[in-house]
């Protein structure tokens, strides 16, 4: 049986979605519908936007369906419609019962973290703020609680030790899909054998990420504050408050564990040799980016060249 023989149904929604939909339509499979969010105004303008996958979509033709509610009858039956041989999942919301078990070969998940650990919907960013030095993406089969399926293939991605979520997001983009497509193939020609998750004694969460999540503890470690920082870079970005009387915000996006011993106040801002430092319980970290309120974001030094903190200034410790 060849690729356009099989035919697909894919759900998703934002850029990371997009990469594994294009992998699948350039392998020749029949996608005869891609399911994603409906539409919503955004921004000062608040025009009407569509979602990163509806935007591929609509330039390849295909078949878009954006129901508000999964369980809706009328949905269902359109979507039986298809008669899709797989449903394939990356980025999306949680389906009932009734959608994941409906395709004869059944219902498949891209997931971003080597399963069964970082179960959730933040695994990138807390790979990183956990300071693993690798990660991956699993491909498995829906079952009823989220993310247990049994496993299908899985890509491991190494974290290096300046790596940003944002970069590592990129690369998963990628190589996820690529994993994606090879499932599928394997899916097709029968030889997909899904093996349950290890019972591992320690499971490490990936829950959805709150702004309070966010904020800068600089009472922590600096590997740890490096790692927050870069686990949240660069969105939705790591946070601070400065101890002036404005209590003026800053977004930190990217930093380096300094090796200058320090006796400062953690949180303490010092500038040394043109670095940007803040001290933290076991010495400091060098900012090399960040945002102040109300500015756009920039390299530390060139907000040193038109900015001043003043004598004993600091960032507030929780």
């Amino acid at each position: 049986m060849k690729p356009k023989d099989f035919k697909i149904v894919f759900m998703g929604t934002p850029d990371f979605a997009v990469a594994s939909l294009d992998a699948i339509v350039k392998a020749g499979f029949d996608v005869v519908g891609v399911i994603t969010s409906t539409d919503k105004p955004a921004g000062r303008g608040k025009k009407i936007k569509f979602s990163a996958v509806k935007e591929y979509a609509l330039q390849c033709g295909l078949n878009i369906l954006q129901p508000p509610n999964l369980k809706n009858p009328e949905f269902n039956q359109e979507l039986k419609s298809l008669n899709a041989d797989l449903f394939a999942v990356v980025a999306f919301r949680m389906l009932p019962d009734m959608v994941w078990q409906m395709p004869e070969h059944g219902t498949i998940n891209l997931h971003g973290s080597l399963l069964p650990q970082y179960r959730g919907a933040a695994p990138i960013n807390w790979a990183v703020i956990k300071g693993e030095k690798k990660t991956g993406a699993t491909t498995f089969f829906i079952q009823k609680e989220i993310d247990t399926g049994n496993i299908i293939d899985s890509i491991e991605i190494p974290i290096s030790e300046n790596m940003t979520a944002g970069e590592l997001h990129d690369e998963m983009m990628l190589l996820g899909a690529e994993c994606l497509v090879e499932t599928i193939h394997k899916i097709q020609s029968g030889e997909a054998n899904g093996v349950p998750q290890p019972e591992e004694t320690e499971l490490k969460p990936a829950p959805k990420i709150f702004r309070e999540t966010c904020e800068i503890n600089w009472v922590l470690s600096k590997a740890e504050i490096h790692n927050h920082i870069r686990g949240l870079s660069p969105f939705p970005g790591s946070w601070t408050t400065l101890n002036d009387e404005k209590k003026t915000g800053f977004k930190i996006s990217r930093s380096e564990v300094s090796e200058l011993k320090s006796l400062e106040k953690p949180g303490t801002i010092k500038v040394h040799n043109k670095d940007l430092l803040v001290a933290c319980s076991d010495g400091f970290i060098k900012v090399l980016e960040l945002q102040m309120q109300g500015k756009k974001r920039m390299d530390s030094r060139a907000l040193l060249n038109g900015y001043t903190f003043e004598e004993g200034a600091g960032f507030i410790t929780k």
